[in-house]
């Protein structure tokens, strides 16, 4: 039987973290993972992550993962993959199975680190082919490069389903429409934002009342819901579509940890039957930890500085740091995850309707319920100025936890401050903008564009990121379209940037007619 100081179970963004800490320690760290490739959801994640540089922000999912698996490498934590993790019993003996046997393993320690499963509501005709996961679609499209199909419907409004739709969109497909039975937009304002502007509508306050189709989806339809959650006669709508993506939130997999006996808690706001854990992590059973989504839903981020918490206290339980240290590490670990439970989406705030900033500006109604700010609504806010010469313009509207703007601007034409939540503020005289749209390139949420309102007599020039194949050519005239998606005028492309310091997000600057300079915010070929 091989033995190890530490074994972790999975190798996902919390996993990898917490291996890496404790290898690093002095530690023999062995990690399982059922799948054939380590990294968990990050390989699946194209899109830039959001909080600070600590936290990896500006940074895209699968990149973090190609730096969590170097880092796990050079500390010499070892991975075995396709290997099951089918018990775990007294003396933290694990059983798994790997190479069609079952093997037996004893450590000292054992962090557990599976993750969490997509949740999937029944509806007539959920079980015809072409209902998927939203997880599902997006392992489709970024891992094996195939389209989950040709016009999609998207069900679930929280950050998964904004991102993945946004996602599908990239990858060619059609999305008809953003669905979500709840009365609001459930994820980050600027995700809906940017998939609003490209046309796609949103339906918030309606779900599936039924999939059409004998062998495979064919068309859907909806209804709007009453306060009971059920459908209202009359209100049906209709879509030609052949997929139905489900994103309607997650389950931790905490299977491995009930076989323990470790004592748990059914606990909707961190998402089921999660372990009832301390600070590090900690179960009720001595040397046994939960970190990541496991032990309550959060973002990635947050799994890997919990994943980091978990691996540095079983070092320190079992000798391999001293007290002073890990302490001046966990204070640190535990000021950046603080960091990133701030603002409207804090934990302690799922589930409440905020109708203002933390600075006391209210929240766009329109945002909420439809999926973008209100042409009247947008200039309320500290990042949306108006002034002579080129500079940026921050449709950021709500308080998340995310700074890069800041970092990006080496003429201090942004501030945020230092509570990464704040809302970003832009200089309003003067701001000394070169117009290098590195925080064009930054925004996790796509959210800044350069804006110069003396580009020729009667035309102002927008830069915006642009992260959709094929690139047009300089002198191309497509569509200007607003931030609800609405075609406002013919739009020329002034110029296309890309460069390694963008990180593939490329800055596309339109020429449109002065009176668009405040509403121009998406551009498309003419013939899409």
């Amino acid at each position: 039987m091989e033995r190890y100081n530490l074994i972790v179970v999975g190798a996902g963004p919390a996993g990898l973290s917490a291996a890496i800490e404790a290898a690093k320690l002095g530690m023999s760290v062995m990690v399982f993972d059922e799948n054939h490739k380590p990294g968990g959801q990050l390989f699946k994640q194209i899109h830039k992550f959001f909080g600070s540089k600590e936290h990896k922000a500006k940074i895209r999912g699968y990149n973090i993962g190609s730096q969590l698996l170097k880092e796990a490498g050079d500390a010499g934590v070892q991975v075995k993959l396709n290997a099951t993790v089918t018990g775990i019993f007294d003396n933290k003996e694990v059983t798994v199975k790997h190479d069609d046997e079952i093997h037996h393993y004893k450590a000292d320690s054992v962090i557990i680190a599976t993750g969490a499963a997509e949740n999937m509501v029944p509806f007539e005709g959920w079980t015809l082919p072409g209902v998927i996961g939203a997880g599902a679609a997006q392992t489709m499209m970024n891992l094996h490069g195939i389209k989950p199909g040709k016009k999609i419907l998207m069900l679930g409004s929280g950050n998964v389903g904004l991102v993945v739709s946004f996602q599908l969109l990239q990858a060619g497909c059609q999305v008809a429409a953003l669905v979500d039975a709840a009365p609001r937009i459930g994820g980050y304002g600027v995700h809906a934002a940017k998939v609003a502007r490209t046309g796609v509508p949103f339906y918030l306050g309606y779900t599936i009342k039924k999939v059409e189709g004998t062998e495979k989806v064919e068309g859907v339809t909806i209804g709007k819901v009453d306060e009971h959650f059920k459908i209202i006669p009359g209100t049906e709508i209709h879509f030609d579509v052949d997929t139905v993506c489900v994103a309607v939130g997650l389950s931790p997999m905490s299977q491995l940890l009930k076989m323990t006996g470790c004592k748990m808690e059914d606990n909707p706001k961190r998402g089921g039957q999660v372990p009832l854990v301390d600070e590090y992590g900690e179960t009720s059973v001595p040397c046994l930890f939960a970190a990541g989504d496991v032990s309550g839903i959060e973002e990635a981020s947050s799994a890997m500085i919990k994943g980091r918490m978990a691996g540095l206290r079983a070092a320190y339980k079992l000798g391999f740091t001293e007290e002073s240290q890990m302490a001046e590490t966990e204070e640190t670990y535990a000021k950046d995850l603080d960091s990133l439970r701030q603002g409207m989406f804090a934990p302690a705030n799922r589930g409440k309707l905020i109708e203002k900033t933390d600075e006391g500006i209210p929240v766009s109604k329109c945002l909420l319920t439809k999926g973008y700010v209100a042409d009247d609504e947008i200039e309320r806010y500290p990042g949306v100025t108006r002034q002579r010469g080129i500079h940026p313009v921050i449709e950021c509207t709500q308080n998340i936890p995310c700074n890069p703007c800041q970092d990006a601007c080496k003429k201090n034409c942004i501030k945020i401050g230092s509570c990464i939540t704040a809302l970003p503020v832009v200089a309003k005289e003067n701001c000394g903008c070169t117009g290098c749209g590195m925080c064009v390139a930054s925004c996790s949420g796509q959210a800044i564009f350069l804006v110069n309102e003396d580009f020729e007599p009667g035309f102002t020039s927008i830069t915006l990121p642009y992260e959709f194949l094929p690139l047009p050519e300089k002198g191309t005239v497509g569509k200007a379209l607003s931030r609800s998606g609405q075609i406002l005028c013919d739009a020329e492309v002034v110029s296309v940037k890309s460069a390694g310091a963008f990180d593939h997000t490329n800055l596309l600057t339109m020429k449109v007619p002065s009176e668009y300079t405040m509403t121009a915010r998406f551009w498309k070929y003419k013939e899409c």
